[in-house]
């Protein structure tokens, strides 16, 4: 079921979201760059048990929306990490601005190399970004050694849900530039083995291509004259059709969403 993992690397993701690519996802989705915006932050927050005394550390941080609205709402500390230095940079920015650089810190760094001390957070946080990672694995093992003893990760992620030919998972990983999609049951297996115990596993799949579809729609609409405008049609019409192919896939239920929650054991 698993597809043939792809050739892309940390460099290619950087670039990716250093370039145009980075701003047509934040058109689409909001400074969040995730399913669902705030309300889904919400949720996953509840689920992990942040409070104004958790320390949080977002793996793959992006423009820190997500660690600014935690840090603004329940008064945690958060540190942002991520790859990109135009992310990054645009991410402290944004939190200065906000006035939350008391709370809210970045730094850009591997997450296969977390470049923080053993023991440091009390949870560690995701959201539908992990997808880019090329060694998950190794992810998730350093999650659990910057983690304190009972600390949580939580995180969701776009999955693979159904088989799919081989033609039809590059086509869709090669859009996204993703190495490889997990699986839920994947995910499951790689906590459970690197010192997790699952507290909670939600397939999303449903809300996803709900999404997919509502993207589609603006891209399609709101946006198609403005990402003309700015970046050329080249750009609009390989984002459409794209995003046409994960519609569809998402439809058939061969691509999805899913939510973990783990606590170190």
């Amino acid at each position: 079921m698993e597809c043939k993992r792809l050739d892309f690397t940390i460099g290619d993701v950087i670039e990716i979201y250093e370039g145009p690519v980075g701003r047509l996802w934040e058109l689409l989705m909001g400074e969040e760059i995730h399913v669902g915006g705030e309300k889904e932050t919400d949720l996953l927050a509840e689920k992990a048990g942040i409070n104004k005394t958790s320390s949080v550390l977002d793996v793959c941080s992006a423009l820190g929306g997500p660690a600014r609205h935690l840090a603004r709402k329940y008064g945690c500390r958060v540190t942002g990490l991520d790859a990109t230095g135009k992310m990054v940079n645009e991410a402290i920015v944004r939190t200065e601005r906000d006035g939350l650089s008391h709370l809210v810190s970045f730094r850009q760094g591997n997450a296969l190399d977390i470049p923080f001390h053993a023991g440091t957070f009390d949870i560690v946080w995701g959201q539908d970004a992990w997808c880019y990672i090329t060694d998950k694995e190794r992810l998730i093992r350093e999650t659990n050694r910057v983690l304190g003893t009972g600390g949580v990760i939580a995180f969701t992620d776009w999955i693979q849900t159904g088989k799919m030919a081989d033609n039809e998972c590059e086509e869709l990983n090669t859009f996204m530039a993703f190495p490889y999609m997990e699986t839920q049951d994947g995910y499951e297996e790689i906590l459970m083995d690197k010192g997790f115990k699952i507290i909670e596993k939600e397939d999303l799949s449903r809300d996803f291509a709900r999404h997919c579809h509502l993207y589609q729609n603006k891209l399609r609409n709101e946006l198609k004259q403005t990402i003309i405008s700015h970046y050329g049609n080249e750009l609009y019409q390989a984002a459409d059709d794209g995003l046409d192919k994960w519609v569809m896939a998402a439809d058939e239920g061969k691509v999805g969403r899913a939510r973990m929650i783990g606590k170190k054991i």
